[in-house]
């Protein structure tokens, strides 16, 4: 078949379009590509003109021409949305002028006596960069081509795009070039900033440039000088928390308007905004114009950090040295003092703030701090008293006052005090933090220095009870020596108290012997605290795993009164220490001379027993006041053992094996004279099992509990075993 005139012109085009399209790919800039493809269109269509229209924000601009087509080149820059919304889609041509009538462009080419034209759009998938206008002063036909022009539009964006991004890495290495060729960290800030803000003006094509740094005392950005060209830049922007960062900077990384703002940020923090303004030849700032400026930033972030570092490593370094100089002085004062007095002062002048140092019991030891701050240290104890405080804990005693920072001192496996220290900023650095170890550490040595003393003291009381709590005393001198050195006047009357401390199962649960016996020595110590705070007469100590009480007869003015109240001063004591736990007292005897101090010990612990057997609830109890128990306590030991052991032994030895406390079904039921129903009640069991309780008692020890000879016996024997339980 004859090829066709018409169709031999379009076979034609369509070639020397697909040779366009490879030698486009191939080119490296996107000057270059435009310029082959208007000489293209040029030498091939012998067209009056050809121009290159590219989108640039909301305007289409001339990006180049070819040919006599001066008139219609000065109508551009032209609002986008005053064209044709299809002329970025698809080819148009003269012959649409009168579908598109509200089409600016296609106004004008009409005006400037342009009789024939059509467009190629430069699109591909992703991008719509403009579009190709070819035309012709004179009427040619036009040729159906429309997908052939579509295509090749297609190509001419991708080469577009390909030559784009091999400018954008060229200038991004050439950038990197000027970077490391201009710039250091031996420079000034100044100097710095001045190079960094000429390189972001000449290479967006800016008509000025500046740096932004946040103060974040005064919370704003001030400007850096010097800037580059046009000085109209605020001195300060002012940061209000309630509003967003763009409404400082709009155009913060944004193209398409006449400025751009690029966040400086170094460890996810932004310090500082690099800013350009105005474009050279009244156009708007591109994608490129941002990616330039990011490398810019990205840099300038670098260089910031690295000299951040470096001046804090010089100010680190400073204040290691008054560090060190102040730990030398500190330890000094630990040698030389035994007191907290001078470590506080020294601590307060180091943090420039109030100190309070406390026991671990919350009371204050020494602080360094204003007459008018004195309220704090009421205000610290109940926070420490109601809440679990860990190392490094802030607290805000009082709003609108600077917080404490409260940090535990801890010795070997033991709570010795608390370190509070008033922080002005409420913040802590790696330097500060090691300046508060220290702190601790110094504070630790002066807790373990007085620990020593008073194991010292413990030791001596040990000694002293060791010698006086005898039958029969062999070194009287000794114990005199030792009471002197507690002030402690031994001719006096005195009694000796007998304390136990019970620690409730969910205390024990888990825990070894020697960790229950470490809880118990917190209580006591608590203890201690209290009972030394209402008299400073009284003697404690611990002996053979007893908690001990050698109180003077002479504070008893009223006996009943002062050891209720002796008792609740205790289990108040108790109750601080937040150990779940139970306190029994045990009372001896009054004690004339050296000789009697151990008939009154062993008084108090037979005393101990029966308040724990027979009075629980009330909690403590004196020799003096256990009626018939006090004439069963001076019978002779073998004698008492026979008859606990004839009257009751098969009855112990069952309870042993059956885990059946039969013994205090018997006790409680001798104690109600025989009444079934007030036995029943108090042990919270029905009638019927506690008949059945006392039927197998009298089976087991062979006797009739409804004679009165049998109850005696029995009871007598219930308070031999109450007052030697230890044995038994």
């Amino acid at each position: 078949m004859v090829e066709t005139k018409k169709e031999k012109i379009i076979n034609r085009l369509e070639h020397h379009l697909r040779m366009t399209s490879r030698q486009l790919i191939k080119m490296g800039t996107e000057e270059e590509a435009i310029h082959y493809l208007i000489e293209s269109f040029k030498s091939e269509l012998y067209c009056d003109f050809v121009g290159v229209i590219l989108a640039d924000a909301d305007e289409f601009v001339p990006k180049a021409w070819g040919g006599n087509a001066n008139e219609l080149s000065n109508v551009f820059p032209m609002e986008i949305e005053k064209c044709s919304p299809l002329i970025l889609g698809q080819s148009l041509h003269s012959k649409e002028t009168n579908k598109q009538e509200d089409c600016i462009l296609m106004a004008k080419l009409k005006e400037t006596g342009v009789k024939t034209w059509f467009t190629v759009p430069l699109t591909d998938d992703v991008h719509r960069f403009g579009f190709c206008i070819i035309g012709f002063f004179t009427y040619v036909p036009l040729l159906e081509m429309d997908k052939i022009f579509d295509e090749f539009g297609k190509d001419v964006a991708i080469a577009i795009s390909l030559a784009r991004r091999k400018d954008q890495q060229l200038r991004k290495i050439e950038g990197i070039e000027w970077i490391s060729r201009n710039l250091s960290i031996n420079q000034s800030l100044k100097e710095n900033i001045n190079e960094f803000t000429i390189r972001a003006g000449l290479g967006t094509n800016a008509q000025s440039a500046c740096i932004y740094l946040f103060n974040e005392k005064e919370n704003c950005f001030d400007l850096q000088v010097p800037v580059f060209g046009i000085k109209d830049f605020d001195e300060k922007v002012i940061v209000d928390h309630k509003n967003t960062f763009k409404e400082y900077f709009p155009f913060i990384e944004k193209s398409g308007g006449h400025q751009i703002t690029i966040p400086i940020v170094v460890d996810l923090k932004t310090i500082g905004v690099l800013q350009v303004g105005n474009k050279n030849g009244n156009l708007l700032f591109s994608e490129d114009d941002v990616n330039t400026l990011k490398l810019l930033s990205d840099h300038i972030a670098i260089l910031l950090k690295n000299a951040l570092l470096y001046n804090l490593e010089k100010d680190n370094r400073k204040r290691l040295h008054i560090l060190l100089d102040y730990q030398q002085a500190l330890v000094k004062e630990t040698v030389v003092n035994d007191d907290f007095h001078g470590v506080t002062k020294m601590l307060a002048e180091l943090y420039g703030g109030s100190v309070i140092l406390l026991d671990r019991f919350f009371h204050p030891l020494s602080y360094k701090i204003e007459e008018s701050e004195l309220g704090d240290i009421g205000k610290l104890r109940e926070v420490l008293e109601n809440e679990r405080i860990r190392t490094g804990t802030f607290k805000v005693l009082e709003q609108g006052r600077p917080p404490f920072l409260i940090s535990p001192i801890n010795g070997v496996n033991a709570l010795l005090g608390y370190l509070a220290i008033c922080i002005n900023n409420g913040d802590l650095d790696e330097f500060d933090q090691l300046t508060v170890e220290l702190s601790r550490n110094i504070c630790s040595i002066q807790f373990i220095k007085q620990k020593l003393v008073l194991d010292a003291d413990k030791q001596a009381k040990d000694t002293l009870m060791s010698k006086l709590l005898v039958k029969n005393i062999e070194d009287d001198q000794s114990i005199l020596q030792y009471a002197n050195l507690f002030q402690w006047d031994i001719f006096k009357p005195h009694r000796v108290a007998n304390l136990a401390i019970d620690l409730a199962e969910s205390e024990v649960a888990g825990l070894n012997l020697f960790e229950q016996t470490a809880k118990k020595s917190i209580v006591w110590d608590y203890i201690n605290e209290g009972i030394t705070l209402k008299s400073k007469k009284i003697l404690m100590a611990t002996f053979s795993e007893h908690f001990l009480f050698i109180v003077p007869i002479e504070d008893e003015k009223n006996r009943k009164q002062f050891w209720m109240d002796f008792y609740k001063t205790v289990r108040k004591a108790v109750s601080k220490s937040m150990i779940k736990c139970e306190v029994h007292l045990g009372i001896g005897s009054k004690v004339e001379n050296m000789n009697e101090y151990f008939n009154s010990y062993e008084q108090s612990l037979q005393v101990l027993n029966v308040v724990k057997s027979r009075f629980k609830s009330k909690g403590y109890s004196l020799f003096e006041e256990i009626g018939s128990y006090t004439i069963l306590h001076d019978l002779n030991f073998s004698v008492v053992t026979t008859f606990i052991e004839s009257q009751l032994g098969v009855l112990l030895d069952f309870t042993d094996k059956k885990n059946s406390d039969l013994l205090q079904t018997l006790s409680t039921y001798l104690q109600h004279n025989g009444n079934a129903k007030g036995t029943s009640e108090e042990l919270y069991i029905h009638r019927s099992s506690l008949l059945y309780r006392l039927e197998k008692i009298e089976s087991l020890l062979e006797i009739d509990l409804n004679d009165s000879e049998t109850r005696f016996n029995l009871m007598m024997a219930i308070k031999l075993y109450d007052l030697n339980r230890q044995i038994f």
